[in-house]
């Protein structure tokens, strides 16, 4: 009991001697159980907020960035997380506040090419880059007063948009001993960033790791079982070709000559269904040859892809095969430098790009909730047609690329992935201002991998929209096609009580002209015109795009909204 005595005198004494009155110790100790108790309230209200949305990983890691701003009166919060296969860390969700501010610690990026990323939904950098990077690889806690004097921080992004970086507090999260994210928390509104900041955010910190991990952990049970429906969908609507059906085709003669099938003006959807897969073989064997592959993986591999097309009005085997046409018309009659395996690859992704659409959008997936949409959060029909290509590929007896070596097979499979996801015409206009801005700042080269890359992507438009410049009797019955099509779609969406777009609403079909220049004018002219620039010999798609969108004007203009 004396020994306390003597230590609080002490204590005292010290208190006395430094200036400090011994009533502010009662004052402290009360403003630091007031902390504790705000705190341990806020952690409650973390706690119930945070977990009562913990299937959902993006709502969760918002919630984080959320409550770590108000925890340590922050201006801006990021979180990264940590991709241990391959030594990454990336952002879901980009940060609380201005939307370039996520990129300050990207320091492998390109600038310009980390504020393109502000549309993006997912942004990744080395682990061993900037701030971040150095919380995630040690662990420890980074406070920087000044941000400037700090050679970790990069002050690009600032320069860029004018936002200043001055205090940076930095906090590893931790699951069983190991950092799984890290939280940057930017410009303290009042001073710096204080050792009651640091002491609060390790409390706050459990509830995150423990959110985290629950929630990326019930993710995955969810993208599995969402697979899994997606696969048994798959396999009762499909199967491989027969035995039957593979003896047919062989029983067929491939044709030496088909001079009309390099036309523009050629129709393949008039070839009859047991004609088209003897036309791909011709195109298959007068593109590439007879040496380098196996005629019965080629017609295994057309069969399946045959079958594994839906009976939807429009985006069905026909399509494909069109589109491959196409594909082969512009590389059969216009001078380019695509090589052999280039142009391999541009006709198979072709013939593949819309397997298994299911005739609707990618928005109506995303709506409807679709087991797709789940699995793929973008270009959700694209990464399904891709990877449906892959599938069949893997098949037995349907490698057609089993003669590559393989560095050329993970090529072609790389290029192909490109290539089909450059049919979700909303990558049309990213590729567009990319080619316009080469043209408009220099000169296309060929040598370029940009310049080839944007190219192909914009072939891979042109070929998908090939109904477009064929001749009138034929381009107005597709037309029809697709918008059957639509307004199934369109009526799926009423019923479910939802308002369809006047492109997919049949009670609007009056406006169908005026529709469809509009659609020619914003995509399908302003594609022909940029691959005419860069392939002359591509003339009759642009001609015949000219003209149809002449004629649909004409009707506009005449019926005044009434459909002709």
């Amino acid at each position: 009991m004396l020994h306390r005595v003597f230590l609080f005198l002490k204590r005292w004494l010290l208190q006395r001697i430094r200036g400090k009155p011994m009533g502010n110790k009662l004052n402290t100790t009360r403003k630091s159980s007031a902390r504790k108790t705000n705190l341990n309230d806020f952690l409650l209200e973390v706690a119930k907020s945070i977990f009562t949305d913990i299937f959902n990983v993006d709502v969760v890691i918002v919630k984080i960035m959320n409550y770590a701003q108000r925890l340590v009166d922050a201006d801006r919060a990021s979180l990264f997380l940590v991709d241990e296969k391959k030594h990454e860390l990336y952002a879901r969700v980009f940060d609380v506040g201005l939307t370039c501010s996520t990129y300050r610690d990207l320091a492998a990026l390109d600038l310009e090419e980390a504020l393109k990323l502000s549309s993006i939904r997912e942004i990744r950098f080395p682990i061993s880059k900037g701030v971040a990077g150095y919380v995630a690889t040690t662990g420890n806690i980074l406070n920087i007063k000044d941000a400037y004097k700090d050679d970790r921080f990069n002050p690009e992004v600032d320069i860029v948009t004018g936002y200043k970086t001055k205090s940076i507090l930095c906090m590893p999260i931790f699951i069983r001993g190991s950092v799984i994210g890290v939280v940057e928390m930017v410009n303290k509104t009042h001073g710096s960033f204080t050792k009651a900041d640091e002491y609060a955010f390790e409390l706050f910190a459990v509830y995150c790791g423990l959110a985290l991990f629950h929630a990326e952990l019930y993710e995955k049970i969810w993208r599995s079982e969402k697979k899994y429906k997606v696969a048994l969908d798959v396999l009762s609507y499909h199967s491989q070709a027969t035995i039957e059906e593979l003896r047919e085709l062989r029983q067929k003669p491939i044709p030496t000559c088909l001079p009309s099938i390099t036309h523009y003006s050629f129709s393949p959807w008039h070839v009859s269904e047991s004609n088209k897969p003897v036309y791909c073989l011709y195109m298959f064997k007068k593109l590439f040859g007879s040496r380098r592959y196996d005629l019965d993986d080629v017609m295994r591999f057309t069969l399946t892809v045959r079958k594994n097309y839906r009976k939807v009005p429009y985006h069905n085997w026909s399509h494909g095969f069109a589109v491959a046409n196409t594909m082969f018309t512009i590389i059969e009659t216009s001078q380019h430098q695509l090589n052999s395996l280039e142009c391999l690859t541009l006709f198979v992704a072709c013939l593949c790009h819309d397997l298994d659409h299911r005739g609707k959008t990618n928005q109506y997936m995303i709506q409807s909730s679709s087991p797709l949409a789940a699995v793929y959060t973008t270009s959700t029909l694209e990464h399904h047609h891709f990877n449906q290509t892959v599938t069949i590929l893997q098949n037995e007896g349907h490698n057609i690329f089993k003669y590559l070596t393989s560095e050329q097979y993970k090529t072609v499979l790389g290029d192909m992935r490109r290539y089909i996801l450059a049919t979700d015409i909303t990558a049309f206009f990213e590729n567009r201002i990319a080619m316009e801005k080469i043209l408009s700042t220099g000169h296309f080269s060929w040598d370029t991998i940009h310049h080839r890359n944007v190219l192909v992507a914009l072939l891979m438009t042109a070929c998908d929209l090939c109904s477009v410049f064929k001749p009138w009797h034929i381009h107005r019955q597709l037309v029809y096609d697709i918008m059957d099509e639509f307004w199934l779609q369109g009526d799926e969406e009423i019923m479910s009580g939802l308002v369809p777009t006047d492109l997919m609403d049949r009670r609007k079909k009056a406006a169908l002209p005026k529709l469809q220049v509009d659609f020619t004018k914003s995509i399908c002219l302003p594609c022909y015109v940029l691959v005419h620039r860069l392939l002359p010999d591509t003339k009759p798609m642009l001609d015949g795009c000219t003209t149809n969108l002449k004629n649909w004007q004409k009707q506009a203009d005449d019926s005044g909204g009434t459909e002709v």
